[in-house]
């Protein structure tokens, strides 16, 4: 896999479409991590999923209602949250908003 460049600018990246009011564009990564933004209209839903790699994640902006495996909270601007592999986890954009999401490893589909 090819990393990203040292130093990363968003504006230097697209914008992808993953699900329907969601987009999400990389930004630093290489083969053991990867940190992607992913901006939600309201109302938007990250639908339930799981995968092998673990998933931090920051509320950059808004408000969303967040689900990892039988627990459901309520997160804000500035608030976090981790996914350990394997657990199903999803969320809902209550307002416009921004995740900050880095994975390990990467995820290498979102490269193609």
């Amino acid at each position: 896999m090819m990393a990203s460049p040292i130093f990363v600018k968003p504006s230097e990246h697209d914008w992808t479409p993953a699900e329907p009011g969601i987009r999400r564009r990389l930004l630093a990564h290489d083969d053991r991590m990867m940190l992607v933004e992913v901006a939600f209209e309201k109302g938007a839903v990250g639908s339930l999923h799981s995968h092998p790699h673990v998933q931090a994640s920051y509320v950059a902006e808004g408000a969303f209602e967040v689900t990892i495996g039988a627990e459901t909270t309520t997160l804000d601007a500035g608030q976090s949250f981790i996914v350990p592999s394997g657990v199903v986890h999803g969320c809902k954009a209550l307002a416009h908003g921004r995740l900050i999401d880095c994975f390990t490893p990467a995820r290498l589909e979102f490269l193609s």
